[in-house]
């Protein structure tokens, strides 16, 4: 997976630019609020279709600007593809690729990234929302089954707490929430599988990323935490488990059966916490409260882990995501490096330097020193400064 060019035109600070990308390391060198972030955000929304920064798309529009635009070029298994975004300050959004439009939710997939920023060192210290939006990004970029289904159930969640309001405030009848509790379920169950396989694979690679990392002081466990559930199932377990690369439909009986519990549980659950939630107005269980657990050498990260620890964890779960969107589509995504050589320690910008140069991913970095990598033949650099881009 290679982005191959770009084109931004009213796109944040940017009134045009026109920029051909190297296939392997491209570094963006200049002072703070220079524009060096906003070719990271165009790419990624590009790829997700919203922002890691806002998630109002005027903010993107170039001040005073009608409307924006974001193009872009790419090669996947071969093949060169294109997206074109058109952003009206006023009206909806137009998303092309290949000429031919398309919703938000089928381009998701297409061009596969991997982001991390100052932001997602919260990953591991955060809160649960945090970790659920990474695993459910990861995921859905790999299937667009699983993207559907998480549409799916937020869609279903909201319905039923709208009727759990109603119920509250005596204007809908108790029994019509058997329905939407069972269609509930059997989408959660979904979830919740194909979040626990996930955890699964990511589990060996995270370990041997925090391992390298840490100059193999330390280990990383991961473990898929089901809010309410007292047993919940870990990454080293590996029963159950769905094979590798396999459709839903292609799953073995064991996977299945395991879909088949979690939904007459979740059943189970929603009716046991019927009286709570009307009282609340809200849906207590599901995978919309569910959380990933990290320990380091049997530590839980999350609330007793050092700060260099969970710097540690929060890059080794992001090269993880690399190695499991590799595994899962065949190509490696393009990663999104923000500002992070800042944020790391020499040791850990060495071994995430050396990691780049040996996989020969395409690399986007954004940094304000250029004393942070190499002298010599590291990479294509450009220098930013007010919205303008050289190549040095």
């Amino acid at each position: 997976m290679q982005v191959t060019s770009l084109h931004l035109q009213d796109f944040r600070n940017y009134e045009e630019l026109t920029l051909t990308l190297a296939p392997t390391l491209n570094i963006f060198l200049g002072p703070n609020a220079q524009g060096k972030t906003n070719i990271l955000e165009s790419i990624y929304y590009a790829s997700i279709t919203h922002s890691h920064r806002t998630r109002q798309d005027n903010d993107l529009i170039r001040f005073e600007q009608p409307a924006g635009h974001v193009q872009l070029a790419f090669s996947r298994a071969g093949v060169m593809n294109r997206i074109d975004i058109d952003l009206p300050r006023h009206g909806r959004r137009k998303i092309m690729r290949n000429g031919q439009p398309t919703r938000p939710r089928d381009l998701i997939g297409c061009l596969t990234t991997v982001l991390f920023s100052p932001e997602d060192l919260a990953l591991v210290k955060g809160a649960p929302a945090l970790r659920r939006r990474f695993l459910d990004s990861e995921i859905s970029q790999a299937s667009p089954a699983y993207c559907h289904e998480l549409l799916t159930y937020n869609h279903l969640l909201a319905q039923r707490n709208t009727l759990l309001k109603r119920i509250r405030e005596n204007h809908s009848p108790q029994t019509l929430l058997e329905p939407w509790d069972a269609q509930l379920a059997a989408s959660a169950a979904k979830i919740t599988r194909k979040r626990q396989a996930a955890v699964q694979k990511l589990q060996a690679i995270a370990n041997e990323m925090q391992r390298d990392i840490s100059g193999s002081k330390e280990t990383l466990a991961l473990a898929y935490e089901i809010h309410g559930r007292e047993e919940n199932v870990t990454t080293s377990k590996k029963t159950d488990a769905p094979e590798q690369n396999a459709r839903p439909e292609e799953m073995p009986p064991a996977a299945a059966q395991v879909t088949e519990r979690l939904e007459l549980w979740y059943n189970k659950k929603l009716e046991a916490r019927r009286a709570l939630d009307i009282l609340r107005g809200v849906t207590s269980v599901g995978p919309h409260r569910d959380d990933l657990a990290l320990r380091v050498s049997g530590i839980d990260l999350r609330a007793y882990g050092s700060q260099g620890q969970q710097r540690t964890a929060a890059l080794a779960m992001k090269l993880a995501e690399l190695a499991f969107l590799h595994e899962e589509t065949g190509e490696y995504p393009v990663l999104l490096l923000d500002d992070v050589m800042s944020e790391l320690d020499a040791d850990r910008r060495t071994a995430l330097l050396a990691f780049l140069a040996q996989e020969r991913i395409q690399t986007i970095i954004t940094a304000t020193d250029a004393a942070y990598f190499p002298k010599e033949d590291f990479g294509t650099v450009y220098r930013v400064k007010e919205g303008r881009v050289t190549q040095a």
